[in-house]
Formats: structure tokens, sequence, C-alpha cells
């Protein structure tokens, strides 16, 4: 039995080969993150499509209210749900970095909620268990939510969580390896 990881399925654009679309949906990628992340190379595709990606994920990563252990605990909590592992073990590896303990890592992994003293990542863990069930889910839950984050905070919790569903999707169809060493 050959296991062997299956090749991935991006599609590589050389340079030379870009539509003078495609170029400025990298120019503005290059702009508001620094650098062509590997979603990016899938929705290059769609230059129309890239060029908002790159304005939502920009928003979401350096110009939104929650914090960065936020942030970071939301894309755990959504690429775990996507089983999308080059997403999952990036980003815990950030959480980790952040000061995040192993252990809460652990229990994402074995569908456990993790301990989270701080209110606001307890709110977006549980914006993001409540999303990742059938229904809209229990009022109380919702409400120390929306208490803990403001209208505003869980606007952007929903938000991070249907963007990140879209980069775990596409790196989990896409086949995309973890790097060696995360």
């Amino acid at each position: 039995m050959n296991d062997a990881p299956l090749p991935s399925r991006i599609l590589e654009i050389a340079p030379d080969q870009l539509t003078p679309e495609q170029r400025a949906g990298l120019d503005a990628l290059l702009q508001g993150r620094g650098r062509i992340l590997t979603p990016y190379k899938v929705w290059l595709h769609s230059p129309e499509l890239l060029r908002a990606m790159e304005q939502l994920g920009t928003f979401l990563n350096k110009k939104c209210s929650l914090s960065e252990r936020e942030v970071e605990l939301g894309i755990c909590l959504i690429a775990h749900h996507w089983a999308s592992a080059y997403v999952f073990r990036i980003h815990a590896a950030r959480c980790v970095e952040l000061g995040y303990p192993p252990a809460v890592i652990e229990a994402i992994c074995d569908n456990r909620a993790p301990e989270l003293p701080n209110p606001r990542e307890q709110a977006v863990y549980d914006v993001a268990a409540l999303a990742q069930q059938p229904g809209a889910g229990a009022d109380g839950t919702f409400d120390r939510a929306l208490d803990v984050l403001g209208r505003n905070g869980l606007a952007e919790v929903m938000c991070l969580l249907g963007y990140y569903s879209a980069v775990a999707i596409a790196m989990k169809l896409h086949r995309v390896p973890v790097p060696a060493g995360v």
C-alpha cells in the first residue's frame, strides 16, 4: 500500500502568463498582505474574487476589532471543523506562539471545549460552536457572546468563520500539503 500524499491540485500560473487582471489582483494582494499567501493561488484564477478575498482577509487580519489571539483561535476552530490540516496546523502553531497553552489545541483536536479564561476568547469559541451546529443555537450562548463582543465583534467573528471556511475548503480540496516543520 502506498501512503505517499497525493499531489497538490493548485495550478500555478507563471508570471509571464498572468492576464492584466490577474497581475492587478496580485499587486493588490501584495499591497494589502505583503506576500502571496497560498489560498490566493487558487483565487488568482478568478481575479475579481482574489481582489474581494484580499480586501476581506486584510480587514479581518489587520483592521478588525478582534485581537490577533481571537482571530487565530477562530481560524483554528473553523479549520478543524473542515478537517483542513494545512490551515489548522499553521494557525495552531501561531496560537501557541501567541501564548495559548498546547492543551487548548489538544482540546480542539479532541472535539472538547478548551479552557479559555479570557471572556472574549470564550465568546469566539462559543460562536464557532454555534455556527458548526444545525439551527441558530441556544439564545443564552448567543446572548453571552453578544454581551462580551458587542454587535461589531460578533459580526466580525461570524465573517471570520465564513472567510476561513473558504480558505480551509480551498486548501483541503486542492490537497495543499502542510509545510515541513509545522
